[in-house]
């Protein structure tokens, strides 16, 4: 059975940021799985070349890796360089890559809330930056940003991740007012709450997790698998008249009090 036209991406490239571990690796899996030739990126080597043999075993298709720093422009420019010599150009760019730390407003360290701002919203401007200047000549491609629900609502103890991801979103729609003239469509993709290997302590809490699961329409923690429909239609020729758009996913979590 082959894939509708309209959301059928076999055999476009597709970078993915952050993603050795988490979601990222997740959304790395789904891209393979639809057919795409996917590049894992994160900074440990090892876990990152883990990663690559476990997809290429699980999910088949072909996927490479690139270790490289997203916060350091220079190693963006250079690694994206040999990313499309290796793999061709890229057609998905899936910025990914993200932190999060908890602390109240009066004890946040000067270096956690650069940590949080380069990671989170800095790398997604410059591997960004890079692709576009490659993209924009070939008319065509698709740019997707990790958002949060906290790009939206805020809970006590992450005022400055939440301002990261409100950049983020704020960031897409810029990105769509200086790209889509040139045939690219930058869209967010924001998960509400959801249970991965990084989420597990807030998980077991019981008491937040009866929270996240009453505060949520659909009753329950998100799993990987609900975002990957999302993903393929921002990728894919269905999303190519939607731009600077943010899809939320989070099970209702944002349309009710």
């Amino acid at each position: 059975m082959t894939a509708s036209p309209l959301f059928d991406i076999a055999g476009r490239t597709a970078l993915v940021t952050g993603s050795s571990r988490g979601i990222g690796r997740e959304l790395a899996r789904g891209l393979l799985e639809a057919g795409c030739t996917v590049v894992l990126n994160g900074r440990d080597e090892t876990a990152l070349a883990r990663t690559r043999s476990e997809l290429a075993a699980t999910a088949g298709g072909t996927v490479l890796a690139r270790a490289f720093d997203v916060t350091d422009s220079a190693a963006v420019a250079a690694s994206v360089a040999a990313i499309e010599d290796e793999a061709g150009p890229i057609d998905i760019l899936v910025n990914n890559a993200g932190t999060q730390v908890r602390a109240p407003l009066v004890d946040f360290t000067d270096d956690d809330w650069n940590r949080l701002l380069g990671t989170n919203l800095t790398s997604a401007f410059l591997a960004s930056r890079e692709v576009a200047r490659r993209m924009v000549p070939r008319g065509r491609g698709k740019i997707i940003n990790i958002c949060s629900v906290q790009s939206e609502a805020v809970r006590p103890g992450i005022a400055p991740y939440s301002a990261t991801k409100g950049g983020l979103k704020q960031l897409t729609k810029g990105m769509c007012a200086d790209l889509g003239p040139a045939g690219i469509q930058v869209n967010g993709l924001g998960p509400g709450y959801f249970e991965t290997e990084l989420t597990q302590a807030l998980v077991a809490d019981e008491e937040f997790s009866a929270w996240v699961r009453k505060r949520t329409p659909a009753g329950r923690w998100g799993r990987i698998s609900d975002l990957i429909g999302a993903l393929i239609f921002l990728s894919a020729p269905a999303s190519d008249f939607v731009n600077g758009q943010v899809l939320y996913v989070d099970g209702g979590m944002l349309s009710v009090l």
